[in-house]
Parts: structure tokens; C-alpha cells; sequence
């Protein structure tokens, strides 16, 4: 049976992934005046004095939003909010198993951003965090900017964030074993998405000075037609060498390729015309932009895929739940750049010298040690660069 019958069948057996279970007992009549009437009016009026007291009173310090429209859902596109769904329930079950955070999705029947930051927003008083998922861009970085703005709890968009931030620490270990740092490195970006896009910024904010970054139409550069307003701005802070073209064209003599992407769109051909011992990060799922063995092949010194079935697993899991774990610890407001490095940092930290190779450049996305050392990380970088309010 392949993987995707088997899907199927458990989700069949499943009919759901998560569910609601209670914390208080409700086994009589003493317990149920505690947990509801006439008991639960004590805590209302405590919460209606003090708003803030709902995070000790209630779930609410340890739930998070999984929010979506369904629009660009894994590699299927725009498949609709009930068609989400099920990643949407297995987020939550990741944020469960890996971080002890409870979490609900919230699938929304609109692809207006005004409609979808407004609803966000009237619910936000219910939750400790929101996570935004499978969102289209450009309309995700408007409805993160928007949500940001008026919500005084942390706004999350993980398809960006979280891939930058495991990118980040993938290949900062890869520069380890390498020994060219990342301010040294001609990068490609292919894919201009909400991935690309993040990947692009953190990079660059920790150093990276040369990226061209590619879409479908070929490499992206100020003016050029088929920019939008989100592309025009990423134009803005790439292509320092005003290349233009296609992507054979961005890779020659480029030492970094990061695919988030398609399938196969990157060849042999392109890998050997980059630099010596080019360091690519194929992450197009579930078929990468090229398979590691071909891209070794051509003379890559380390490959990263977004696949569990190859070494070096490129995958948000060792990111969000820590992310957040730390970030409803300290009640943070905000989850930052700072907070994000501070993950990046802790997950390549968790990599010893002596397992540094070639086929391990990141944590198992199983190893227990992941989770704590992202949240106490980020809890920190709360704490220092002041969103935190414990």
C-alpha cells in the first residue's frame, strides 16, 4: 500500500487528528459548581477587572490559532479552507507533540486580507498566538503586516519564518564544515513565495550581501515587468551585479543555492558551472528542484532536501513548536528577528564538532533536545530585546 492510500485510510480511521479533552474533572455536582455555574462567575468578574488574568485563568496562555484560506496549501495550491484542514489539524498535532502547545485550526471561508486580519483579530483575544499557514503570497505578507499591527499577541507565518529560520541554521553549519562564511557567499534563491522571500531577508540580515533571487519568469530585478509591488521590494535589496536572465544564469560561479521552488528545475549542468564545493539546499516538496545524489554528482559538497528519506532534513518542524513554546512562556508580544536568530543559533548549536559532516548539519527533527533549546532560546531573546511581559 503506497503512502497515500495510507493516508487516506488512517485519516478515515482518524476522523480527525486532535481533540478536545477536558482539564477538570466534571464527575459531580461539587466539581461541576467549580468548573461552570455557579463557580465559573468568579473568575469572569476577575477576568473582566483585570483582561490580563485570562492567561492564568484560562487555556489561553498555552493555545495557539492555526490559521489558513486554503490558498496555497502544500504543493496542492489553492484547494479551499476545508480542503486545509487536515494539515491545518496536523500542525496542531506537531505543536502538541513537540512542544506541549495546544492548538486549534481555524480555517477561514475568505481571501480578502481586510476580511481575514478582522476575524484574526476578533478572536485573537482567545488565544496566546497566532500561526499563520498555507496562505498565497503576496497576500500572506500584507495579512501578517496587518494582524501585526492590531494584535497585541505574537503573529506567526510559519511557511516564512519558520523555513528561514531552519534554513538559517542548516546553513550555518553547512558554512562551518565548509569554512566560507555566509558574507563570503554568491547565493541563488529560487522561489520568490513567502519562503523565498523570508529566506532572502534573514539571510541578508545576518550578513549575505550577494543573493539573486529567481522566479518562474527567470531572475528578479528592479523594473522588471512582470514585478509586483512585493517583488519591485525584494528587487530593491538583491541582485547587487544587476544580473538578468534566467536561472542558469544566476548560478554561474554562485557557491549557495537555496530551491524553494519546483521540481527538477535545477540541473547538473547549472551545479557544475557554480563555484568549487556549492553548498544546495533543494527543498522543493515532495520532488526537490533536484535529487541529492545528482547533485552530488555535479560536485555539491553538502545537500540539504526538504525530505525525510535523505540526510539533512530542511523542515520547519525543528523551528515553530520551540518558537512558540518560548514565546508564550515570557508572554511575548512580538516574535522578532532577534527571537527567530536566537532559534536559528540553538538548532545549529545542537550539532557537535564531531558530528559535523557532510550528511548532518541539523538535529533529527525526533531529537528531544530540539524543542527545549529553541524555547529557552527565544525566551531569552524576548526577555533582551523586550517583547516579553514575564
Amino acid at each position: 500500500m503506497d503512502i497515500n492510500k495510507q493516508a487516506l485510510e488512517a485519516h478515515g480511521a482518524w476522523q480527525g487528528k486532535i481533540e478536545v479533552i477536558s482539564r477538570a474533572p466534571v464527575t459531580n455536582a461539587a466539581e461541576l459548581s467549580l468548573a461552570y455555574t455557579p463557580g465559573v462567575a468568579e473568575p469572569c468578574r476577575a477576568i473582566c477587572a483585570n483582561p490580563d488574568l485570562s492567561y492564568s485563568l484560562t487555556r489561553r496562555h498555552n493555545l495557539v490559532a492555526v490559521i489558513t484560506d486554503g490558498t496555497a496549501v502544500l504543493g496542492l495550491g489553492d484547494i479551499g479552507p476545508e480542503a486545509g484542514m487536515p494539515v491545518m489539524e496536523g500542525k496542531c498535532a506537531l505543536f502538541k507533540t513537540f512542544a506541549d502547545v495546544d492548538a486549534f485550526p481555524l480555517c477561514i471561508r475568505s481571501k480578502d486580507p481586510d476580511e481575514i486580519v478582522r476575524t484574526v483579530s476578533l478572536l485573537a483575544g482567545s488565544f496566546g498566538g497566532i500561526n499563520l499557514e498555507d496562505i498565497s503570497a503576496p497576500r500572506c505578507f500584507e495579512i501578517e503586516e496587518k494582524l501585526k499591527a492590531v494584535c497585541d499577541i505574537p503573529v506567526f507565518h510559519d511557511d516564512q519564518h519558520g523555513t528561514a529560520v531552519v534554513v538559517l541554521a542548516a546553513l550555518t553549519n553547512a558554512c562551518r564544515l565548509t569554512g566560507r562564511p555566509l558574507s563570503e557567499h554568491r547565493a541563488v534563491i529560487c522561489g520568490a513565495g513567502a519562503a523565498g522571500t523570508a529566506i532572502t531577508k534573514l539571510l541578508i540580515s545576518r550578513g549575505l550581501t550577494d543573493v539573486t533571487v529567481c522566479d518562474k519568469d527567470g531572475i528578479v530585478y528592479a523594473g522588471r515587468p512582470e514585478n509586483g509591488e512585493a517583488l519591485e521590494a525584494l528587487a530593491g535589496m538583491t541582485n547587487p551585479r544587476k544580473l538578468k536572465g534566467k536561472l542558469a544564469d544566476a548560478c554561474r560561479k554562485a557557491t549557495l543555492f537555496v530551491g524553494v521552488s519546483a521540481p527538477g528545475v535545477l540541473t547538473p549542468e547549472m551545479i557544475s558551472t557554480m563555484a568549487k564545493d556549492p553548498i544546495i539546499f533543494a527543498m522543493a516538496n515532495p520532488t526537490p528542484e533536484i535529487l541529492p545524489d545528482a547533485a552530488r554528482a555535479a560536485g555539491a559538497a553538502v545537500v540539504g532536501t526538504g525530505r525525510s528519506d535523505y540526510p539533512n532534513q530542511i523542515n520547519n518542524v525543528l523551528a515553530f513548536p520551540g518558537i512558540f513554546r518560548g514565546a508564550l512562556d515570557v508572554r511575548a508580544s512580538d516574535i522578532n528577528d532577534e527571537m527567530k536568530i536566537a532559534a536559528a543559533e540553538a538548532i545549529a548549536a545542537l550539532v557537535s564538532e564531531g558530528e559535523l559532516s557532510a550528511d548532518c548539519i541539523l538535529p533529527a527533527a525526533f531529537d528531544p533536545r530540539v524543542g527545549p533549546a529553541v524555547a529557552a532560546a527565544v525566551a531569552a531573546a524576548a526577555r533582551e530585546s523586550g517583547v516579553a511581559r514575564l
